[in-house]
């Protein structure tokens, strides 16, 4: 269930009167409902959420929330007025505030647990703002700042304010006052140099530079295809180059290795699509992408985890495993520099492992979990995601099956035990649910650990009821997140 949220800049400066006689505001509020009458075409739209925050200061700028139906919405739509400042930083930070709410009721960000790509709310923020200078009580800022202090309980779990199926699109109306000729060539519309252009690019999102009627229709059809399901992944080469590959597929050794020169698809916040299973139109998957750190059971709190996990892929081609039964999860990444770079070197039938820093039982030890591989047709590249150290864990079932006949002798048992003792606690349970599929149900025993100590433990769940409770009458958060007019 996508949830669209509409971010108006309601500055004074919003006043100004185009060359169309309307002001930036009526062009934002007109905005709103073009995308809506757009989105509406798909059928996956009938999930939707819309939502509606304004840069008016706190509590008043969220206008339609969690609670507010689509008939508000539009009611708070309509009634608009631009009078305050140019408060971007503040408006941004009560948006990721609002959508992260209900997360922690839900678990969704499954702290210290390892991140599922499958638990996710996919959420659009759409900034419209003329894109002036950023003004507040105290002057004039030169940079967007995000405030740090959010009212939100656990939102120290995350370092940054948004999270990674969250985000930011924004549209920098620049029309002009007075008409002029329009020379403007359709093609792609440029990015905004304004300062929320790089919060924009940190989300996986962009910004675009308005300048004509035309142009925001345009980008409006743009941002209906932005509506998807998927969460965003920080990709980063480890490593050297790859050997360059000539004409006909093979390595040309004439050619040198570029290792160090930084290239486009060394470094990608891209998207991978995360699409919900056709019968129940919720996402199924399998297997957790790993924390960036060893699960401490002494230790009272968790580190702060970035919003983006950075998964590092090797270039050494490897040939792709895969055994009887066993699940695994398939994701297919947005197209990027990355995803074009593997393409154009034409071996389907080689991939690349992936895996995360840190994650592994010593600090600087870390073993892949899954890897990337060139669809067979070459139309795509995906992320496989197995379970934690693999290239161990397969040659290991395989012989439980074909050699032992579930019947694994001493030996077996050992490594298999060794294995365990190797792999993050939270691959344990999602382990021990693939062999009951498998057929193999009572390797590993129920008095599983998940890792995380008793503090941390009775931290998360305190949350949980905390975040509950901030939807009663007279809350401490619930200024922040409701709407005023009720």
């Amino acid at each position: 269930m996508p949830i669209l949220l509409f971010l108006i800049d309601t500055s004074a400066s919003m006043n100004q009167r185009t060359y169309l006689g309307t002001t930036f505001l009526d062009i934002a509020k007109g905005a709103v409902e073009i995308f809506m009458k757009l989105r509406a075409r798909d059928p996956a739209s009938r999930g939707d959420r819309y939502m509606l925050v304004t840069f008016d200061d706190p509590p008043y700028g969220v206008k339609a929330g969690w609670k507010e139906n689509h008939a508000t919405f539009m009611s708070e739509l309509k009634n608009l007025q631009a009078s305050g400042m140019t408060t971007l930083g503040h408006a941004l930070r009560a948006a990721f505030d609002l959508l992260n709410l209900n997360r922690l009721v839900s678990g969704i960000d499954n702290y210290g647990q390892g991140r599922n790509p499958f638990f996710l709310e996919p959420s659009v923020i759409i900034t419209i703002t003329d894109g002036n200078k950023l003004t507040h009580t105290s002057g004039v800022a030169e940079e967007l700042h995000l405030p740090l202090n959010s009212p939100l309980p656990g939102s120290e779990l995350t370092k940054e304010p948004f999270r990674w199926d969250q985000r930011l699109f924004a549209l920098v109306l620049r029309l002009p006052g007075v008409s002029v000729p329009d020379g403007e060539h359709l093609g792609s519309v440029p990015t905004d140099e304004s300062a929320i252009t790089q919060m924009c690019e940190v989300t996986g999102g962009r910004s675009y530079c308005v300048r004509t009627q035309r142009m925001l229709n345009q980008c409006l059809e743009s941002l209906v295809q932005k509506v998807l399901s998927g969460v965003v992944i920080h990709f980063e080469k480890s490593g050297p180059d790859p050997p360059v590959i000539g004409e006909d597929g093979l390595v040309d050794p004439a050619r040198p290795l570029s290792s160090f020169s930084p290239q486009p698809w060394h470094s990608c916040h891209k998207l991978i699509y995360v699409r919900p299973n056709p019968k129940t139109g919720v996402p199924v998957g399998h297997w957790p992408i790993p924390e960036s750190f060893w699960p401490d059971q002494n230790s009272p709190t968790l580190p702060p985890r970035s919003a983006h996990p950075l998964v590092r892929f090797s270039c050494i081609d490897c040939e792709p495993m895969v055994i009887d039964k066993l699940p695994f999860d398939k994701y297919e990444l947005e197209p990027s520099p990355l995803t074009q770079f593997i393409l154009e070197r034409k071996s389907p039938h080689m991939c690349w492992q992936v895996f995360v820093n840190c994650s592994g039982k010593h600090s600087d030890s870390a073993h892949p979990f899954g890897y990337l591989k060139a669809s067979t047709t070459l139309t795509c590249v995906n992320l496989f995601v197995m379970p934690y150290n693999y290239p161990v864990l397969l040659p290991l079932l395989d012989d439980l099956f074909k050699v032992h006949k579930l019947k694994p002798n001493l030996k077996w048992r050992q490594a298999f035990e060794m294995y365990m003792k190797s792999m993050p606690p939270y691959f344990l349970l999602p382990l021990k649910k693939a062999l009951r599929m498998m057929g193999a149900p009572n390797l590993i025993s129920d008095n599983m650990d998940c890792g995380l100590s008793y503090s941390v433990i009775s931290y998360l769940k305190k949350l949980s009821q905390q975040v509950k409770v901030t939807d009663k009458p007279n809350s401490f958060l619930l200024v922040n997140v409701t709407n005023p007019h009720d």
